[in-house]
């Protein structure tokens, strides 16, 4: 299957500043891909080429299986930027017509598919008539979310698009676009929230100073080469737990907690194996992980080195 975004060898300068310096990216159709890194990284050049606003000196981008440039290809795409501008006399029902218009969406539509939007992005349906020069940051950003979503787009890029949102609007933002994905929209998601961007993803890049530096699966990239065990204490557990080669790490009311170091299923059911034998009992076993934060800075002291 064609990859919905496909770099080689990126590269793009502003005068002496070297914004991006040769990004290699693949995002899977059907992913909801998360992009991170430090402020300065080169994410805003690489969204401005995925989106043709801005060509690269070097290298390759495609979008969709084409250009980045090309008309058709971009009808296809959906954005929120980060800086969303509405014009204030403009409705939200006439914001999202006008980008209907834009994409080239039957006249016969365009009201019907603006309500879907916006009444998918959860705004109040007393405010789709009203300027939005009195809306709230939050209403804004709803409103751009849901003209990023007007006519079904294949790949949908939205650069934090949970900013200025409330924590109850953030789970219906996640919901929404949890259910563009299962709908086969491609999501590329730009946002400095990692605690948000590791709900919603389930892959991600690192960028730093202008390279991928880690990319890959969220679960797996979370994966440490270990893994945690809890057993129900018993007479004798611990001497017992040691000799199969798990090691202490704390006591609780009716359980103790262990670490079993490495990756490798098949020695964790041995070592498990031998465990039951001798009379455990195993609560819980699940891997030990990484959050979002831990990636992030891992991934770019690797990229600073």
């Amino acid at each position: 299957m064609t990859a919905a975004v496909f770099s080689r060898g990126l590269i793009k300068s502003f005068g002496a500043v070297k914004a991006v310096r040769g990004i290699d990216l693949e995002v899977p159709t059907g992913a909801c891909f998360g992009l991170i890194g430090e402020n300065g990284a080169g994410k805003t050049t690489f969204i401005k080429m995925l989106l043709g606003i801005t060509r690269p000196d070097g290298g390759e981008i495609t979008v969709l299986g084409g250009s980045a440039e090309d008309v058709s290809v971009r009808a296809q795409v959906g954005y929120l930027p980060e800086r969303l501008s509405i014009p204030e006399a403009f409705s939200p029902l006439r914001f999202l017509a006008s980008v209907g218009r834009i994409k080239g969406l039957p006249r016969a539509t365009l009201d019907s598919e603006s309500e879907r939007a916006l009444e998918l992005v959860g705004l109040d349906s007393g405010a789709w008539k009203r300027s939005t020069g009195g809306f709230s940051k939050g209403m804004k950003q709803r409103t751009g979310l849901a003209a990023a979503l007007i006519g079904k787009p294949k790949l949908l890029v939205l650069d934090e698009p949970t900013d200025g949102i409330d924590p109850m609007g953030r789970v219906q933002i996640r919901d929404v676009i949890a259910s563009a994905v299962a709908a086969g929209t491609t999501v590329f998601l730009n946002s400095h929230l990692l605690a948000e961007t590791e709900k919603i993803c389930d892959h991600v890049a690192v960028l730093s100073q202008g390279r991928v530096v880690t990319v890959g699966v969220l679960d797996v990239l979370k994966r440490k080469d270990a893994s945690r065990v809890r057993f129900e204490k018993s007479e004798g557990d611990l001497k017992v737990a040691l000799e199969h080669g798990f090691a202490h790490v704390e006591d609780r009311e009716d359980a103790r907690i262990y670490r079993f170091e490495g990756r490798d299923a098949s020695a964790l059911s041995r070592a498990l194996g031998g465990a039951l034998a001798a009379g455990l009992v195993v609560v819980e076993v699940t891997p030990e992980l990484k959050d979002l934060e831990t990636i992030l800075k891992e991934a770019t002291l690797k990229g600073a080195a």
